[in-house]
């Protein structure tokens, strides 16, 4: 009798066990696609590639680690590797990059890119608006294009993910009501996310991936 509760209660753990899976493994990727919805400092940078239509996955950017993704207003996505501070900074860089098999790269200073407003809007990027107090917000501290390893945000605890309708990964932390929301945007920048911004709750919690 006693073997027999000892094999329900495995059973029961190991069900458990499986509920929490994790739904993306995989998918995931030690590859960092980034999704950018306005260029950034530095803004000189080498193109590798435009597509039409998204890449269904990381393996497509073979010997490269991590790339900026611009979604622009032509209905090109322009990915880009490399951050410099001038073009001749990123020329001198051209031919390490081809040497990776991007013949066609090119550089590129991501401030000229048409980026499609419309786009940025919908996915709920950087805003300008006056913080609300009554709201709550949320942290976000990447967007890319494949899921990642939550391992990626070593120092925060709490990471929340969502995959929105443009079928972004966006990663988040905390939940801030608005009258400390930015102080708390500040401390998580101080820890190495200078891109980090504040985002409506609310607005992402139906993409939330559990």
């Amino acid at each position: 009798m006693k073997l027999k509760y000892v094999i329900i209660y495995a059973f029961i753990v190991v069900f458990s066990l499986g509920a929490k899976a994790d739904k993306l493994e995989a998918l995931r990727t030690n590859k960092k696609i980034i999704s950018m919805s306005e260029a950034q400092a530095p803004y000189f940078a080498i193109q590798i590639i435009a597509l039409k239509l998204p890449p269904q996955a990381p393996e497509f950017f073979r010997n490269v680690d991590m790339a900026r993704e611009y979604r622009c207003d032509d209905g090109y996505l322009r990915f880009c590797v490399g951050e410099y501070n001038s073009y001749n900074e990123a020329k001198a860089a051209i031919e390490s990059v081809k040497a990776m098999g991007y013949d066609q790269a090119f550089v590129v200073d991501t401030r000229k890119y048409a980026i499609d407003g419309s786009y940025a809007k919908g996915s709920s990027v950087k805003s300008s608006k006056k913080i609300d107090p009554d709201k709550v917000y949320t942290v976000q501290l990447s967007a890319f294009r494949f899921p990642v390893y939550l391992s990626h945000f070593e120092n925060i605890d709490d990471v929340m993910e969502f995959r929105m309708k443009d079928k972004i990964f966006r990663y988040t932390t905390g939940q801030f009501k608005g009258d400390i929301a930015e102080a708390e945007l500040q401390r998580i920048k101080a820890l190495g996310y200078k891109d980090a911004h504040l985002v409506e709750l609310d607005k992402y919690m139906p993409f939330k991936i559990e």
